[in-house]
């Protein structure tokens, strides 16, 4: 039961979408332009600099903020599985970005809500790991695409070394594993919400983002 509240804890925090907001501020509806996703890229692309960072800072913040929270509702009365729970909080936040039921389930990829996940539930290293990968392989290639898919891959890489190294300090390995799950399953929620970029990827179609 306590999972299920979490999780819908985050998917409250989810709803928050960002761009839609912010494209209903200058009378768009933004999944009706460029590649008609509710995200950061296509915000970057459709509106400018300007409107693509304040809404990879609000999906990303709803993320952490959601975290946060459970922090610090359940910080004290579930210390033993504390990070366990703070990985349902930030799923059901990608979950609710992604899938937002007033909008008729049609939201982002979730890429920047996984980068509030990865701030709020790993340590400085591997956020930095995450950021400079995403950087280089953008800066190389331009495929934004091919640079999120790569994150969270490294992501889940990064929470199966962090979490046998002992570090989300977590002593029952059913947890430990579950939160693994969690990951991986994420993982597997960014490929999907971006087949189609990987048909275009695969195809030499994808559009790379401009300088």
């Amino acid at each position: 039961m306590i999972r299920l509240l979490c999780l819908a804890i985050g998917y409250l925090f989810g709803l928050f979408q960002t761009s839609y907001i912010l494209g209903r501020v200058h009378g768009i509806d933004i999944r009706e332009y460029g590649s008609h996703n509710a995200g950061t890229t296509n915000m970057l692309r459709t509106m400018g600099l300007k409107a693509g960072l304040l809404t990879f800072a609000g999906d990303c913040s709803k993320c952490i903020l959601a975290v946060v929270l459970v922090r610090v509702v359940f910080g004290k009365t579930h210390a033993d599985i504390l990070p366990l729970l703070e990985f349902y909080a930030a799923a059901g936040t990608i979950l609710g970005h992604n899938y937002p039921f007033y909008l008729k389930f049609k939201g982002g990829k979730g890429i920047a809500a996984t980068a509030g996940l990865i701030i709020s539930t790993t340590n400085i290293w591997i956020v930095l790991i995450c950021l400079a990968a995403f950087i280089a392989i953008v800066a190389t290639t331009r495929y934004v695409s091919l640079g999120s898919m790569t994150v969270v891959t490294i992501y889940l890489i990064s929470v199966i070394v962090y979490g046998q190294h002992g570090g989300f300090h977590v002593e029952n390995v059913a947890y430990l594993h579950e939160m693994y799950g969690i990951a991986t399953f994420l993982m597997i929620l960014a490929f999907w919400r971006h087949r189609a970029n990987i048909k275009r990827l695969l195809s030499g179609t994808e559009n790379k983002i401009s300088v």
